[in-house]
């Protein structure tokens, strides 16, 4: 019970101001300007979803946190319509910062051409850069482990134009 609580007041601490200071308005244009890049490169769409904790309908369930933060991700993945690109090639890179938590979702196309391994170092070395609170870091190491395996089984081709299917900026997220 108390460790009920002491959650719930842990993701209430943890406000759009946490949101601000740990990603500042310069940071936020750095990171659009780095997804923009990466998506310059191949036909994936990248999207960056941050928020400061989860909701209380969340936090009052009786599942252990891991499964919390895939679920908001997940739920995340579809509300931002990650899932609805035309070559199944969308990611989600979702930050929780009240458990400094970082969880990937990625659609069935590139999906398929990863291995749980090659995502476990990937959250391994962002997750490193999240613990030192370095959420810009981390975020553009994400973008970078991302845009690699994108850039090699979706390239675009010499002269394609850049359909940008999802906007390129992260999202700051509030309980809802």
């Amino acid at each position: 019970m108390l460790d009920r609580i002491a959650r719930l007041l842990r993701h209430r601490w943890f406000d759009q101001t946490a949101l601000h200071r740990a990603l500042p308005p310069a940071a936020m244009q750095r990171l659009t300007q780095r997804v923009r890049d990466s998506e310059a490169r191949h036909t994936g769409e990248v999207r960056i979803y941050i928020e400061a904790g989860l909701p209380n309908s969340y936090l009052l369930r009786g599942e252990g946190m891991p499964t919390l933060i895939r679920q908001r991700a997940l739920t995340q993945f579809g509300k931002l319509r990650v899932w609805d690109t035309e070559q199944n090639n969308g990611v989600l890179i979702y930050l929780l910062l009240a458990e400094r938590a970082i969880e990937i979702v990625a659609d069935r196309g590139i999906e398929r051409h990863m291995t749980p391994e090659r995502w476990q170092a990937l959250l391994v070395r962002m997750r490193t850069a999240f613990r030192g609170g370095q959420f810009e870091d981390g975020l553009n190491l994400a973008i970078d482990d991302i845009t690699a395996p994108l850039q090699q089984h979706f390239p675009r081709a010499a002269g394609e134009v850049d359909v940008n299917e999802l906007p390129d900026a992260p999202v700051l997220g509030g309980a809802d």
